[in-house]
């Protein structure tokens, strides 16, 4: 039979360790919390930090299946020349978060061979094990800036 004294510690240690548990689950990062950091690091130009957001075999989707680039090396290679773009930037219009699944429509802003000006996009981002895995774009048309 346990003492009174010995439950009391028995259950005083339950609620001491799983605030533990709890706190150590909720550290690591959400879904949204890796394409947030994604998306600054683009806005910063950034290719490191970027880079670092996807796994090492992620894949990118013109919606619904045509490949645009598999893995680091593509993902930079497509990546660096537009972080050279003195405009570079997209802004969030709107997210949906369902679980590990993360949709942005985004403003970009651009400078395309035909001139600056902006171009809508919807981003679908699975994010697997803390990482970016696999992203699918819906590309709007671009409005270009009216020459002067």
């Amino acid at each position: 039979m346990v003492s009174a004294r010995r439950f009391l510690y028995l259950v005083l240690g339950v609620i001491v360790v799983v605030p533990r548990v709890a706190t150590a689950a909720s550290a690591a990062p959400s879904p949204e919390a890796i394409v947030q950091a994604q998306l600054e690091a683009y806005n910063a130009r950034d290719i490191d930090a970027f880079l670092a957001t996807y796994a090492e075999d992620a894949q990118l989707f013109e919606h619904p299946a045509k490949l645009l680039a598999t893995g680091s090396v593509q993902m930079r290679e497509r990546y660096a020349a537009r972080f050279k773009e003195p405009n570079l930037h997209a802004a969030i219009v709107k997210r949906i978060v369902m679980g590990n699944i993360v949709i942005d429509h985004e403003r970009v802003t651009r400078t395309f061979p035909e001139g600056t000006g902006v171009l809508e996009a919807v981003a679908i981002y699975e994010v697997q094990n803390g990482k970016i895995a696999k992203v699918w774009f819906i590309f709007g048309p671009k409005a270009l800036d009216a020459k002067p």
